[in-house]
């Protein structure tokens, strides 16, 4: 494998031509990018100030004024950076090229003459490197350089790569095990990822070391983070992180020890993307199986349905297995982005398709979610059961918003939304020397060199929808011998295919089926995947969901919403031994494929005000409409459920 490693697909050689998610792909390009770029620019009524173009230029000598915002407030342009290059990688736009080009100019007209870069601590006059245990330095460092790497690959402008390379080398001046050199590493882990992707680039091995001694001395002992002042003495940027331990941020051992998830998620998350991409680049075995150990532990007994993660909002962190309430939980969009990632960067380990049912689940349930279909209005937080009276009157619920909101002060999961969105090719294909991977049902086309030969690969379904996935194979050269492999779901209940209408085995190895053969141009594989709606049920040891079911069609999380089915409903009970009914709603997000269940619900009428008493409530029979999780809250305030109570 050492010489035949797996990679995604170039965005520059993958369209998508999906009706489900061009919708998504356009907002990106036509609205969110541009509405993004008003809001860290300030110019946007009602909105939080981000104050992020501001502190640019205050550091860069253009202003005069006070930091404002949060410490790692340069990540907002960063991240809008890095989805604008996802997107001129596919559509050159000469607007939104000017407008980063100019947030470049002024990014490297901030940077200071030894190559650090940071407008917290450079307006502030703090000390720099004296608090990485919540300075957010280092992470504030890697979003820039993993924008930088994206802006160079999308438009091959050196400009911005030059100037996050002068940081990099900077950081490799700082850090190391050598003496004089600070032996610490990042309180949030993104830079090591960014790193990786900064060796890949440039080549510069010094790069994948740094990444690498990131990684391997966290959580040694004695600590690192115990001899900053923060800890010592309690001076606090952050006054909650007082009450955190080591665990918080993934240091409360060393990482070969570790075999639960731990902490705050999006920490974690990003730690294991990286843990993952050094596994890759350096073939480790041993860190191979820490990877898939952690990946199991979070999707086996800490993941929700919706694959987000993090049950507790304190903390914003991960819990204890099977620990999983629905209505106070935090599932914080960039969590979901990062377990997307990390899944992603352990499929091309180990070529393993249960690492991207967890992408798809993730892509199609809480990624989108967290975006309105206006482009201009997002979640942070996702819940799966919402009761606005109770959210708003109830403080243990003061981190659930009960409609999406236009920003936030802490605004990390807008942008990360829009490059996930953005790179939505990287997930769909992969390749290696001899084989193409598809890995997620979306109609596009795609071009990539397998041993030199030129293939196009494209795709037509309406999926999960309808199950008939057409892939016509065209190779550059008629009569080519290479392998297409094509996942086959895990929750799918049956799949037969055909290569030019005869029907064919081929191999099925780790939920891929592998078809080696000549191909010929125009070559044309159907698959009809079976994939009607389905109850799931969660394991008995998650006590919020006992008695509960959930439905789902594919990766498709769908629920009760008070728009649809009135409120109280904790009260519906549905009955399971009905088949769900297909229904589909042109209006809802221009055309949403919904179901009708059958089932019955408290009669509220009858309840009478008493608080107490010895009558059982009376039901009577009822139908009640499901919609795709993602869907919700589209159209105003309301009550939503995803686990809905089981008749026995």
């Amino acid at each position: 494998m050492v010489g035949n490693k797996l990679t995604g697909a170039d965005l520059k050689h993958v369209t998508i031509q999906d009706t489900f998610w061009g919708k998504y792909i356009d907002l990106v390009d036509e609205v969110i990018l541009p509405f993004q770029w008003d809001l860290i620019n300030d110019r946007v009524e009602g909105a939080e100030k981000s104050y992020c173009i501001r502190n640019f230029r205050i550091a860069a000598g253009q202003e005069t004024g006070e930091h404002k915002g949060m410490v790692f407030q340069d990540t907002d342009a960063a991240k809008w950076l890095e989805a604008v290059a996802c997107s001129l990688n596919k559509n050159r736009n000469e607007s939104l090229e000017k407008a980063a080009d100019e947030a470049i100019d002024l990014i490297a007209a901030a940077q200071c003459e030894d190559g650090y870069l940071n407008t917290y601590y450079t307006i502030t006059g703090n000390k720099r490197w004296s608090d990485l245990f919540e300075g957010h330095e280092l992470y504030t460092a890697g979003h820039m350089i993993e924008a930088a790497v994206a802006y160079f690959e999308a438009t091959g402008k050196r400009k911005f790569l030059d100037v996050m390379c002068k940081f990099a080398d900077h950081l490799c001046l700082v850090f190391g095990p050598e003496e004089g050199k600070i032996h610490g590493y990042p309180g949030h882990p993104e830079v090591e990822l960014a790193l990786v992707k900064l060796y890949r680039v440039t080549e510069n091995r010094n790069y994948l070391w740094l990444a690498d001694y990131f990684v391997r001395t966290r959580g040694e002992r004695p600590c690192y983070f115990l001899n900053e002042d923060c800890i010592r003495n309690g001076n606090y940027i952050f006054p909650e992180f007082k009450d955190f331990d080591l665990d918080y941020n993934q240091s409360h051992m060393p990482l070969k020890e570790q075999e639960t998830a731990e902490g705050h998620c999006v920490r974690a998350v990003y730690l294991y993307s990286a843990m993952a991409d050094l596994a890759y680049e350096y073939q480790d075995g041993a860190l191979t199986r820490q990877c898939e150990t952690l990946w199991e532990n979070i999707v086996n007994r800490r993941m929700y349905i919706t694959g987000s993660i993090g049950s507790a909002a304190y903390g914003e962190r991960f819990t204890a297995d099977y620990d999983l309430p629905n209505d106070t939980n935090y599932s914080e969009s960039c969590a979901t982005v990062g377990l997307a990632m990390f899944s992603n960067r352990m499929f091309h380990l180990t070529r393993d398709g249960k690492y991207m049912d967890i992408v798809e689940k993730a892509l199609y349930n809480t990624l989108l979610a967290g975006i309105a279909m206006d482009g201009t209005h997002f979640f942070y937080v996702n819940p799966l059961e919402v009761v606005p009276e109770v959210v708003k009157k109830n403080p243990t619920y003061r981190h659930i918003k009960t409609t999406r909101q236009l920003w936030f002060g802490v605004a990390c999961c807008p942008p990360n939304i829009a490059r996930t969105l953005a790179s939505l090719g990287n997930y769909i294909y992969a390749s290696d020397e001899s084989t193409i991977y598809v890995n997620l049902f979306i109609r596009s086309r795609m071009e990539c060199q397998l041993s030199g030969v030129g293939i196009c690969v494209s795709q037509e379904c309406n999926f999960p929808e309808n199950g008939t996935v057409t892939l016509s194979i065209s190779p550059e050269k008629p009569g080519s011998q290479f392998t297409l492999a094509v996942r086959i779901p895990s929750y799918c209940k049956g799949a037969v295919l055909k290569i030019n209408g005869k029907e064919e085995a081929g191999t099925l190895e780790k939920g891929y089926l592998y078809l080696n053969r000549i191909w010929e141009m125009d070559d044309t594989v159907v698959m009809e995947l079976n994939v009607p709606f389905r109850y799931v049920r969660s394991n008995p040891r998650v006590r919020h969901n006992i008695g509960k079911v959930s439905l789902m069609k594919g990766p498709v999380v769908y629920c009760l919403e008070e728009a649809d089915n009135g409120k109280y409903l904790s009260g519906a009970v549905i009955d399971t031994s009905v088949e769900p009914q297909e229904e589909y709603d042109h209006q809802l997000l221009r055309g949403t494929l919904c179901a009708r269940l059958q089932g019955s619900r408290i009669d509220y009428e009858k309840a009478g005000d008493s608080l107490y008493g010895e009558e059982r409530p009376v039901y009577e029979k009822t139908e009640l409409k499901a919609i795709p999780y993602f869907c919700w809250n589209n159209r105003g305030e309301g009550e939503m459920t995803v686990w809905m109570r089981e008749k026995e």
